[in-house]
């Protein structure tokens, strides 16, 4: 290992234990190291971590800064150390404004799932088309399913505990019986590959260990562009789109069956973990299928005035 790979690998370690959530980071710090050594430089320079971060060509001037910025970070740690460490000034717009997210339609869950389930390694098969299956039914944050441990699946009482969530918050979910009938298929199976698993996790890779999120995701990344799965304006679908679906699918559930929806907005928003329902809101896009369900109320309500 180089000294500047080795520098950046305890940077990560130190990261981690601080307790923060290395998601992108993990893989773009050692890709980075690997750029600018393979340009033949052992420092890091402004114009080598511009260059970085400007890949892929296509991406947009908001990834780009994003990139940039895990560069920053790490090379205003490392001029510590090496003062010939340059620290690049980010030339990117990066607007705040939130990307739409992509509601994604039954058919298009169901084609994730499928491909999930053709990957070759059976427990990877098995874990990931039941993670997504219950992201898409639950509206949980990957992170939080991927910290799951067993005793948090309480297949019996039907219950799931999310533990130390956003913002330190734990809840309680109630699921579906279809869903509690797949997790304990995927329990049975699970276990019957993986016999003498080393953690507790709930959710685990080929080598019995808690699946790690920047894997999971490289792999759905894979799935969407199989799947050939875009969201709006041509985008890629998002992993954190699933969230979105379950809340917008939700809502028009209850417009459809003439409850008050306004009155059960405060329990979808606890149900997400949100802070509280002024959260939520953002999640409950104008998608075509929930401005109909919302104006066949309408129309019902009208009728029935006399």
């Amino acid at each position: 290992m180089t000294p500047l790979a080795a520098a950046a690998d305890a940077y990560l370690k130190m990261r981690r234990a601080l307790g923060f959530k290395l998601y992108h980071l993990t893989w773009w710090l050692p890709d980075f190291v690997a750029f600018v050594e393979s340009h033949g430089s052992s420092i890091i320079t402004a114009a080598l971590a511009a260059r970085w971060a400007q890949q892929p060509p296509g991406g947009t001037p908001s990834w780009w800064a994003k990139r940039l910025s895990a560069v920053r970070g790490f090379a205003k740690h490392h001029q510590a150390y090496d003062p010939r460490t340059e620290i690049p000034e980010c030339p990117f717009s990066r607007p705040r404004l939130r990307q739409p997210p992509h509601i994604y339609s039954d058919r298009e869950i169901r084609s994730l799932l499928i491909l999930a389930r053709q990957l070759k390694d059976p427990v990877l098969s098995e874990s990931y088309s039941t993670l997504l299956a219950l992201l898409a039914t639950t509206g949980m944050r990957v992170g939080e399913a991927l910290a799951l441990d067993d005793p948090d699946v309480d297949l019996e009482q039907a219950i799931i505990t999310v533990r130390h969530a956003k913002f330190g918050k734990s809840r309680l979910l109630p699921v579906h019986p279809t869903t509690t009938a797949a997790l304990q298929h995927y329990i049975r199976r699970r276990n019957r590959l993986c016999p003498h698993r080393p953690t507790p996790s709930f959710f685990v890779s080929s080598t019995g260990r808690r699946v790690f999120h920047q894997r999971f995701h490289h792999v759905f990344l894979r799935l969407i562009s199989q799947g050939d799965i875009r969201g709006p304006a041509g985008r890629r679908a998002r992993l954190h789109d699933l969230r979105h679906t379950f809340a917008v699918k939700t809502v028009g559930d209850w417009y459809r069956a003439g409850v008050d929806v306004e009155a059960r907005l405060p329990w979808l928003s606890t149900y997400l973990g949100h802070v509280s329902p002024s959260s939520t809101y953002w999640y409950l896009s104008a998608t075509p299928e929930l401005m109909d369900a919302a104006g066949a109320r309408l129309e019902r309500f009208w009728e029935a005035k006399p």
